[in-house]
């Protein structure tokens, strides 16, 4: 699947500290994807963040197309209890 990464996406990845192997190992591999609105879906992935010293969530919202997936934002949080819903994928 190709990858599309957006303006605001490479933007928001740069501030927060987010490698693209990292994004894409979330959108090749998501181990929870979420509905969305105006038809985009959350795809999300525990990893380790060197740079924080813990372990993260990365959320990755994008559109899903047949053969592309558009990454339209990523951000990563610490909040397991508020964005991890085991029931999700």
């Amino acid at each position: 699947m190709e990858i599309i990464l957006s303006d605001h996406a490479l933007f928001e990845m740069g501030r927060r500290g987010i490698s693209k192997e990292v994004l894409f190992a979330v959108v090749n591999e998501p181990t929870l994807v979420i509905p969305s609105r105006g038809g985009r879906v959350i795809l999300q992935g525990k990893y380790f963040d060197p740079q924080l010293n813990k372990k993260m969530v990365l959320r990755v919202i994008g559109i899903k197309e047949r053969i592309t997936f558009k990454v339209v934002t990523v951000y990563k949080t610490s909040k397991f209890d508020k964005y991890w819903k085991e029931d999700s994928k």
